[in-house]
């Protein structure tokens, strides 16, 4: 077996491609917090409601990443405990919204009141079950029955928008019902202000 050196051309493209990797910008994480409150709980509740008077008294809407959007970034495409709109959990292979996912849309919906500018779209996941296909079209399901109640509580239908990412951003990677129920969720990312024309 013979070896033979680089030649100009390729030492010269080894080195291009070591220099652009070097460049390459570190991947950040944020460092993790102790754990807020369970969805749902009372805790929680609190916080919301506190966070949306927050934002109304400082009229501050920040915009959020989309699951896609964090996810490419390496970053966990969940919704914080501090954001002003909680995630709604749905039941394996179902849609409609449980007792606990209205009433978090009440309070979703009373900071999007006090928020008459802010824009937002309602992502629906799944957990692995199913084919993507399938997935994508429960997804889409749990969005629109999200919207739907927010709209039937006085949101404006056009401050809304729907995406489906079926089981392709999972917050949890685990084979298990606990990790599966946290996938089966509709978040609410607020868009970025339009521009003024």
């Amino acid at each position: 077996m013979s070896h033979r050196p680089c030649s100009g051309r390729q030492g010269l493209i080894v080195l291009g491609f070591l220099v652009l990797a070097g460049c390459a910008s570190p991947a950040t994480t944020k460092p993790q917090g102790a754990a807020g409150p369970a969805p749902g709980s009372p805790g929680a509740q609190g916080a919301v409601k506190e966070q949306a008077a927050k934002g109304a008294r400082e009229g501050k809407q920040e915009a959020g990443k989309s699951s896609l959007e964090a996810l490419r970034r390496g970053e966990k495409p969940g919704t914080a405990a501090s954001s002003p709109l909680q995630e709604v959990y749905f039941d394996y292979d179902r849609s409609d919204l449980r007792p606990d996912a209205r009433e978090t849309l009440k309070r979703n919906a009373e900071w999007l009141k006090a928020n008459p500018s802010a824009r937002v779209e309602v992502e629906g996941h799944c957990d692995e079950r199913g084919t993507n296909e399938y997935n994508l079209a429960l997804g889409a399901k749990r969005a629109q029955a999200a919207k739907d109640y927010l709209v039937s509580l006085g949101i404006a239908a056009g401050r809304l928008s729907t995406i489906s990412y079926g089981e392709e951003v999972p917050v949890c990677r685990e084979q298990n019902e606990g990790c599966w129920q946290k996938n089966r969720r509709a978040r609410f990312v607020i868009l970025p202000a339009r521009p003024a024309s």
